[in-house]
């Protein structure tokens, strides 16, 4: 609501003609202030406002919705007018005129397009006015409809201008897209056809070019399951996720750590899991989530320095962190690492999605993952709540 709030007021001020309806409204009543207030059923907002008398109300403030006659208005979608507080029968022992000292009052109901109640265009002062003429009411209703006119407006250009923005988006996420998954895929196919090749003319290498190609084909298999994550996070629903909440994770962590740590015999990777319980969360897309931040880090992460896994429970949050050591993120890249297909300038393999999706997986856990990178390591950290 406090986002609907600003973008009323933000819409009104944007109305270059406002600041001299407001005025033609004052002159032309004799009345001292005016304004025009967003009203909804919990709260009244000034959006523009022409004080004459000192009232001191600013646009963006706020009074009281229900001390407040437009309160009645929005009731009835139909104006309400007063001459002289003292004199009309059904306002004269009101509060509101008392709380707010005006013996005069008109106010119009502001309804767009849809038909929905915007908000007043209103107006008091602490004299009394000749307000209920066909020429004042009529020129209140004018006034009402302009305003209406000029919101619809900025509604449908700001409408058009949020689709244009998607589909500028999806159309350069897609051309990223193509181009990457283009350029990443023909290198394990080309790697299979290469094999094939080699295997015609080499009958004797067979069982060594197999074993190449059977690394290509994972490869690619791991390529389109990033693919498939990529759609249902970012285009689809999100990702499903199949909790349990009675297994142990740790031995599921343990096993990635060992499978990656068989693919990288050189880096020392130092592990320290202290799980009070079981974790009620997908342990297959946990373990994702850790092969991902665990992969990152043995690519990126100074060969010299150990990569530390770390999985603890404190309170009723699950930390699980992954640090490496090496050259600081700059700052700009921080920004758009979990950004899908961001490889941060890096030509390293992969489609970069890694990192989006151990997001997204993070996401659908209902945690977080934060990064902080220094000269002394660089540290991914996921937590999310035991209790799922």
């Amino acid at each position: 609501m406090a986002d609907e709030i600003e973008r009323a007021v933000s819409a009104i001020a944007g109305i270059g003609a406002m600041p001299t309806l407001l005025n033609v409204v004052c002159r032309t009543t004799g009345m001292g202030f005016a304004a025009v207030a967003r009203v909804t059923e919990t709260r009244w907002v000034a959006c523009a406002v022409q004080d004459g008398i000192a009232f001191d109300l600013q646009p963006g403030g706020e009074l009281k919705v229900d001390t407040t006659l437009c309160h009645t208005v929005r009731n009835l979608l139909a104006p309400v007018v007063i001459n002289h507080v003292a004199e009309d029968a059904l306002y004269r022992d009101h509060r509101t005129p008392a709380l707010y000292g005006f013996q005069s009052y008109i106010s119009m109901p502001i309804i767009l397009a849809d038909g929905s109640f915007f908000g007043t265009l209103c107006a008091i002062d602490p004299d009394p006015h000749k307000l209920d003429s066909p020429e004042t009411i009529g020129m209140f209703k004018l006034f009402a409809e302009l305003i209406a006119f000029h919101l619809d407006a900025h509604a449908k250009v700001a409408s058009v201008e949020a689709k244009l923005l998607a589909e500028h988006e999806t159309a350069l996420l897609r051309e990223q897209f193509i181009a990457v998954l283009g350029h990443d895929l023909r290198n394990p196919l080309q790697s299979l056809s290469s094999g094939m090749s080699r295997m015609l003319r080499y009958p004797a290498q067979s069982t060594v070019i197999i074993g190449h190609m059977r690394r290509s084909v994972a490869r690619m298999g791991a390529l389109i399951d990033n693919v498939l994550d990529f759609s249902r996070g970012r285009l689809g629903g999100g990702l499903t996720l199949t909790r349990n909440a009675n297994a142990p994770l740790e031995p599921t962590l343990r096993q990635v750590i060992a499978e990656l740590q068989s693919n990288w015999e050189d880096r020392e990777i130092l592990v320290e899991i202290a799980l009070a319980g079981p974790v009620n969360c997908d342990h297959a897309r946990v373990a994702q989530l850790l092969s991902n931040l665990l992969a990152n880090a043995l690519v990126h992460g100074a060969p010299e320095a150990p990569i530390r896994v770390s999985a603890t429970t404190q309170g009723n949050m699950l930390e699980l962190s992954v640090a490496s050591g090496g050259d600081p993120i700059p700052p700009a890249v921080l920004e758009r690492l979990f950004q899908p297909f961001f490889r941060g300038g890096s030509s390293q393999n992969g489609l970069g999605l890694g990192l989006f999706i151990a997001s997204e997986i993070a996401r659908a856990h209902g945690g977080v993952i934060e990064v902080a990178s220094d000269p002394a390591e660089t540290r991914f950290t996921f937590r999310m709540p035991l209790d799922g």
